[in-house]
């Protein structure tokens, strides 16, 4: 393998980590705030959609631009399409997670039932930030021996956050039917945790992405 190809890939690889940290970091501060009862502080968190759209896409210009320049054996061929799939699957997680940051800020307050919300609220929280560090780790080291291990722990976090949302959409629903007057907020809150439950899919998408790199077969899609 040519020495300037495995500079470029590990520069590409770099980049990528970046962009996966700065989203994990968000959820790892977001869930503090709202541990702490500080939702309102959830306005300092700096998540730029658009900044790190246009990192995204820088990287999937070098990726092409790689891929046209040097002739990659068959599996460094897999490696850099995952990566050019994996760009798309992490600004998904951006704007799930920038989402969910401002609309639950939004509309969360003493008035709602609070109690029945961080209920559910914080472990789904929890399980999309398991299952999204643990996809950026897989990315990592993408040749680990314990890839599916890491993969099968992942989709477990995802699963898990299905079965979380579904509970406090049912909550939520309850209490809506019992105070009309706040339906909007509920709605809202349910939409905020929808974007939580939709960053543990593209954990999950990050991963399969990762096994196909590693060692091929299809892409399976959520």
């Amino acid at each position: 393998m040519l020495k300037t190809y495995i500079e470029k890939r590990d520069s590409i690889k770099e980049e990528i980590l970046s962009i996966g940290n700065t989203v994990v970091d968000a959820l790892e501060v977001s869930l503090k705030k709202i541990k702490n009862d500080d939702v309102s502080s959830l306005k300092e968190i700096d998540l730029s959609v658009k900044k790190l759209s246009n990192k995204s896409n820088e990287i999937d210009n070098l990726i092409v631009t790689t891929l046209a320049l040097y002739s990659p054996e068959a599996k460094d061929l897999r490696e850099m399409v995952s990566y050019l799939k994996i760009t798309n699957e992490l600004i998904r997680a951006v704007s799930n997670v920038k989402g969910f940051i401002k609309i639950f800020r939004k509309a969360y307050s003493d008035e709602l039932n609070t109690a029945t919300i961080l209920e559910y609220a914080i472990p789904l929280h929890k399980s999309a930030l398991l299952a999204l560090r643990s996809s950026i780790a897989m990315l990592d080291d993408i040749n680990d021996s314990d890839m599916e291990d890491k993969y099968h722990r992942i989709i477990v976090e995802e699963t898990k956050s299905d079965d979380l949302y579904a509970m406090v959409e049912k909550n939520i629903l309850k209490l809506i039917s019992k105070n009309l007057e706040l339906s909007k907020e509920y709605f809202d809150i349910l939409s905020s945790l929808r974007k939580l439950d939709r960053t543990a899919d593209r954990a999950s998408s990050i991963a399969n992405l990762a096994i196909f790199a590693q060692v091929g077969g299809d892409i399976i899609r959520s």
